[in-house]
């Protein structure tokens, strides 16, 4: 049977972009969209009414916030797969308490959306484990990309703040770290929520960006000293104001040397 869904948005040019999205959405994505609400109040109605698979929740609105009508949805005797869709990255951590099955920041794109979905669904939780895991001794690969690894070009990541896409530089990346359906950027100054995961952020970022762990991806240009703990890995300290530190997984260890020329 094709799963069922329900958008809730209290914008109609993000319900339409999102039909939009999942009608466009690569792979063999099928989603039957049968429902829409306009906040909260409204949503619980629907969902009261009829057993859906999905939720496409939105996280502010008038009235009940999305995160208080997930809250509601444990009392349902099904409960359906909440994705939060938000212009705002700050519930994140709330969204995940809530055992929501991805949180995508809004713009995301069709292939992004159909990965979220496929995870809710559960064809998407193995690789999104290997990538969130910190476990050294079961490490998924390293992405692999055709471009020259030393390629030097301008790359830009677009992070939300305050309903706003802003545009980070590269080079503004001290490192990346992996969490549960987003990463976080370490800046200089400031930490931020992204929806990329690593894999895709290590695509991006060609040149002197370096895997060093499943779970971390550096800015070799930031990295002060090579130290190593007492379980003898290797850790990085980075040249942040913080002197933030980074442990090296073994197996990038190697590589890791080579590029630093140490």
């Amino acid at each position: 049977m094709t799963p069922r869904a329900l958008i809730v948005d209290d914008e109609s040019p993000a319900r339409e972009e999102l039909r939009y999205l999942l009608e466009d959405a690569p792979g063999d994505l099928n989603v039957q969209v049968v429902g829409e609400a306009t906040n909260g109040e409204e949503a619980l109605v629907l969902l009261r009414s009829l057993d859906y698979d999905l939720v496409f929740l939105d996280i502010r609105m008038p009235g009940l916030t999305g995160l208080e009508v997930a809250e509601q949805l444990r009392e349902l005797p099904k409960q359906p797969k909440v994705i939060f869709t938000t212009a705002y990255p700050d519930y994140a951590v709330e969204a995940f308490d809530l055992a929501a099955a991805d949180y995508l920041v809004k713009p995301f794109d069709a292939e992004r959306l159909a990965r979220a979905v496929e995870r809710a669904l559960g064809s998407g939780s193995s690789a999104q484990t290997q990538e969130a895991g910190a476990d050294d001794g079961a490490e998924a690969a390293p992405a692999r990309d055709s471009s020259p690894p030393d390629r030097e070009r301008l790359v830009r990541i677009p992070v939300q703040r305050d309903g706003r896409t802003v545009l980070v530089e590269g080079d503004a990346i001290v490192y990346a770290a992996a969490a549960r359906g987003y990463s976080s950027l370490k800046l200089a100054e400031d930490k931020v929520l992204v929806s990329f995961s690593l894999n895709e952020l290590e695509r991006r970022l060609h040149g002197h960006f370096c895997r060093v762990h499943r779970s971390y991806l550096v800015n070799l240009r930031y990295v002060r000293e090579l130290v190593p703990d007492f379980r003898g890995h290797l850790v990085l300290v980075m040249n942040d104001r913080q002197r933030s530190r980074v442990e090296v997984s073994r197996r990038h260890a190697r590589e890791l040397r080579q590029r630093l020329g140490v």
